[in-house]
């Protein structure tokens, strides 16, 4: 499944963890709770590639909450720490890059996905994503997980390596498409040579605008 989270890397080195997106970017000081859970749970010395992910109880039914989960990058550390304790964060792992002495960028996917459930512990933080190879359970899955949260479906090929920064897999979503009329347009505040929002109106079921 492909997750509606923040694509991050999470490096552990005995007690030495970092979690960082995919630029670069340092996100342990916004999910702190992951921090910990980087040293319980995961292999002493490993690599992982996922997703931050915020689960919550959403009209009775648990689904991922992209805006919890934006409130989350957060300047105010007092306010990183109450969120951490109310909404907090999970890592959903889809690749291993390293275990130990052993760098698998190399390896083919079916390789790193064997190894990737040894690389995590059974703590609630860390979790591996589902997969298969069952073309029936994939779309099962692009059906009934829509309203959990996730966007959709990602297929790679066993045989792929890892490659950073390169599209070499494929991204199935879930495509909606809406007729509507530009009824009216504000400026961007950048100036006049920029349109900063539209009006729309919708169709109703019976053909009314």
């Amino acid at each position: 499944p492909k997750w509606d989270g923040f694509r991050a890397l999470a490096f552990r080195d005995g007690d030495e963890v970092v979690l960082q997106s995919r630029s670069g970017k340092e996100l342990g000081r916004y999910f702190p709770e992951l921090l910990d859970a980087l040293r319980d749970e995961l292999a002493d010395r490993c690599v992982l590639d996922g997703e931050v992910v915020v689960p919550r109880e959403i009209d009775g039914r648990v689904r991922l909450d992209w805006e919890s989960l934006s409130q989350r990058i957060h300047p105010a550390e007092s306010r990183v720490r109450m969120l951490a304790e109310h909404t907090p964060a999970r890592f959903i792992a889809f690749d291993l890059l390293a275990l130990g002495d052993a760098n698998l960028m190399d390896r083919p996917f079916s390789e790193r996905r064997a190894a990737l459930a040894g690389a995590l512990g059974s703590g609630p933080s860390f979790h591996v994503t589902p997969a298969t190879t069952d073309i029936a359970t994939a779309r099962r899955w692009f059906d009934e997980f829509e309203g959990a949260g996730l966007d959709g479906l990602i297929a790679k090929p066993l045989t792929l390596t890892y490659q950073p920064d390169k599209r070499v897999m494929f991204k199935i979503k879930h495509q909606r498409t809406a007729d509507c009329v530009v009824a009216g347009y504000r400026l961007h505040k950048s100036g006049p040579d920029a349109v900063g929002s539209l009006l729309l109106g919708l169709y109703t079921d019976d053909g009314e605008l």
